[in-house]
C-alpha cells in the first residue's frame, strides 16, 4: 500500500554501471507531480552521457507514484527503444506495478513521421478531386430535388406556405435592396457610358453609346450585377441565418419535432427571391441607364435624344429575356445560401465560413449559367 504524497521523502536518484553496456537508475521517494521533473531531468542527461545498451529501472525503494511517475517510466522505455537499447523496470510495489501495467509504451510512441506522410502524386489529385466534386454535385443534386418538391407541394398547398416569412423576407432581400441596387448599377452605367464615348468619339458615333449601354444592361449587366449584389448581400444573409440555426442545434430540433426544414425554412426564401429579384432587375436597368444619361448631357445631348435612341435600340425580347435569367439566379442565390448554412460545420468560424461559400459558390454558379443562357439565346438568335 503506497502512502500518500506528503508523507514521503523526496526523491533521490542513483546511477550505477554495470559490465559498461548497463545503466541502472536507482530511484528512491516518491514521484508524483511535483517531485518529478527533476529526477526525470537527472535520468536523460544520465542516458546521454552512457548511452547504455541496457537501462534498468530499480523501483525497490519507490514509496509512492501516481500517474506522473508512470508517465517518467514510459518516457524512458520509449527513448532507450528508439535508440536500440532494452529497458526494464524492477522492484516495484505490487500496487505501482498494477499501475505501471495498465499503460502501453507502443500507444503512447509518436508517429513516424516519415512513414505517415504520403506525397499525392497527380494521377492521385485529380482522383481525390474528382470524387470530392461527384460528392458536392450528389449533395446539390439532392438538395436541389428536395426544394423542388417543396415548391411544387407549396404551389398546389398555398395555404402551407409560410406568408409572413416570405413577406419578411421581400422586405429584406427586396425593398432593403433597393438603394444599394440602385447606387451600384447607377455608377457602373455611367462608368461604362463614360469609357465607350472615348473611343466613339473618334468617329463621331458617341450617339451610340445609349445603343450599347441598353443592349448591355437589358440582356447582361442588369440581371447580372444586381444578382451578384443580392448574393453578397442576402445570400451571405441566408447562410449565416441557417449557419446559426445549426450551430444551435435548431435544424437538429426541427427534424426531432418531424418538421422537414427544407419547406419550413428554404422554400419561402425561395419565393421570396423569384418574386423579388426580377423587380430588383427592372430598377437596376432603370438606374444604369439613368448613370449613362449623367455622360449623354455631359456629351450635349439632350434628354429627347437619348431616350429616343433607347427606344430605337431596346426591345422588349431584350428584357424579358434578361428577366427571364433573374428566375434562375434567383433560385442560385436562396438555394446555394440556404445549403451553405445547413451544412455549415460546429465551431466559431463555421458561420463565416457557410457565408463566404455561399456568396463564392452563387457568384461560379451565376456566371455559369450565364455563359449557357448566353449560348442558348444566340442559337436562338434572341
Amino acid at each position: 500500500m503506497t502512502k500518500p504524497h506528503s508523507t514521503t521523502s523526496p526523491p533521490s536518484l542513483q546511477t550505477i554501471t554495470e559490465d559498461n553496456s548497463t545503466l541502472k537508475l536507482k530511484i528512491k521517494g516518491a514521484l508524483n507531480a511535483y517531485t518529478t521533473s527533476k529526477i526525470w531531468t537527472d535520468s536523460l542527461t544520465a542516458i546521454k552521457t552512457a548511452k547504455p545498451s541496457q537501462l534498468v529501472v530499480d523501483g525497490s525503494e519507490i514509496d509512492y507514484c501516481d500517474t506522473a511517475g508512470i508517465a517518467f517510466f514510459t518516457n524512458l522505455q520509449i527513448r532507450q527503444e528508439q535508440l536500440g537499447g532494452n529497458f526494464k523496470v524492477e522492484g516495484l510495489s505490487d500496487e505501482i506495478n498494477k499501475l505501471y501495467k495498465l499503460f502501453d509504451a507502443e500507444q503512447l510512441k509518436e508517429p513516424d513521421v516519415s512513414d505517415s506522410i504520403h506525397t499525392e502524386n497527380k494521377i492521385e489529385a485529380a482522383g481525390r478531386w474528382g470524387y470530392e466534386a461527384w460528392e458536392e454535385i450528389q449533395v446539390n443534386i439532392i438538395f436541389t430535388g428536395r426544394v423542388t418538391v417543396a415548391l411544387i407541394k407549396a404551389i398546389l398547398r398555398p395555404d402551407k406556405i409560410r406568408w409572413k416569412d416570405v413577406f419578411i423576407t421581400c422586405e429584406k432581400f427586396g425593398a432593403n435592396a433597393l438603394f444599394i441596387i440602385a447606387l451600384v448599377n447607377f455608377l457602373v452605367g455611367l462608368v461604362i457610358a463614360f469609357q465607350s464615348a472615348v473611343p466613339m468619339k473618334q468617329y463621331g458615333a458617341q450617339i451610340f453609346v445609349a445603343d450599347l449601354l441598353v443592349i448591355a444592361y437589358f440582356k447582361e449587366l442588369g440581371p447580372l450585377m444586381t444578382a451578384f449584389v443580392v448574393n453578397g448581400r442576402s445570400g451571405s444573409a441566408f447562410a449565416a441565418e441557417l449557419g446559426t440555426m445549426k450551430v444551435n442545434e435548431e435544424l437538429d430540433a426541427l427534424d426531432t419535432m418531424g418538421l422537414d426544414p427544407v419547406p419550413f425554412l428554404v422554400v419561402p426564401k425561395v419565393i421570396a427571391s423569384l418574386l423579388m429579384l426580377p423587380l430588383l432587375t427592372v430598377f437596376g436597368n432603370l438606374f444604369g441607364l439613368l448613370g449613362g444619361l449623367v455622360v449623354m448631357f455631359s456629351l450635349g445631348f439632350t434628354l429627347e435624344t437619348y431616350l429616343n435612341q433607347l427606344t430605337i435600340a431596346a426591345t422588349y425580347g431584350m428584357l424579358i429575356s434578361g428577366l427571364f435569367k433573374t428566375l434562375f439566379f434567383a433560385v442560385i442565390i436562396a438555394g446555394v445560401g440556404c445549403l451553405a448554412g445547413m451544412r455549415a460545420a460546429k465551431g466559431p468560424s463555421a458561420v463565416g465560413d457557410a457565408a463566404t461559400r455561399a456568396v463564392v459558390v452563387g457568384i461560379v454558379l451565376m456566371i455559369v449559367v450565364d455563359g449557357i443562357f448566353g449560348v442558348i439565346y444566340y442559337i436562338l438568335g434572341i
